[in-house]
Parts: structure tokens; sequence; C-alpha cells
């Protein structure tokens, strides 16, 4: 069965990337463009992994973490930030997340994390 990615950025050429990218390796993907529409996608979609922005409109990515940490059904799936924002490496670890990149991104980085995060 294959593994199932959810990618949150409001991005549309990043998301899009990303979405032929993680296909291509042989992922299932599904995106959305912003915090909340990721909640809503979690609830239909089960992913086994986030690829997750920080700097969204309606919810940003660090409120998105925040919102998944006090939901038991959310709260053990693995999140990698992928940001242009290095500075809030340190953050987002205090907060628990099981990757951060940076943009622009090393493929075979990314496709290590996440391999790590699903094992």
């Amino acid at each position: 069965m294959k593994n199932r990615i959810l990618i949150i950025d409001d991005d549309p050429q990043m998301r899009k990337m990303l979405e032929s990218r993680l296909g291509k390796n042989g992922y299932l993907v599904e995106v959305a463009s912003d915090g909340l529409e990721g909640l809503e996608k979690w609830r239909t979609f089960k992913p086994d992994l986030i690829i997750l922005d920080v700097c969204m409109p309606k919810m940003d990515g660090f409120s998105f973490v925040q919102e998944s940490k006090s939901n038991k059904d959310i709260e053990s799936v693995p999140i990698i930030v992928l940001t242009s924002r290095e500075e809030m490496v340190d953050i987002f670890a205090s907060e628990g997340v099981s990757g951060y990149l940076i943009k622009p991104y090393n493929e075979q980085e990314m496709l290590e994390k996440i391999e790590s995060c699903l094992s």
C-alpha cells in the first residue's frame, strides 16, 4: 500500500512540483493551500505524513502544528516543515515536528527525511 502524504503550501507551483515529484516516487499525494484546508483534507485523506509550509493565509504552519498537537487523531502524524524561513528551525523543533527543510530544498534529502519519518 502506498504511503499517503498531505502537502500544505499556499504556493500553487510548489504544490504542483511536490505532488509530481512525490507521485513519481510512489507516494499517494493530496494538497491543501492553507492550514484550515489542510485540517479538512487530513480528516478525509488520513495522511501518513504532512509536508507543511510556514507562511500561509487563514492558518499558518505554526498554528497548524499547535492545532495538530491538541488533536489526538492527528498528533501522531509526522510533520516535515518546508520553508524559506531558516530562523524558525528551533521554534518548530520545540513543537516536536519530525523534520525541517529549507527552500530551495534538495530532492534527495527530502526523500530521505520522508522515508526516515515513515519508518
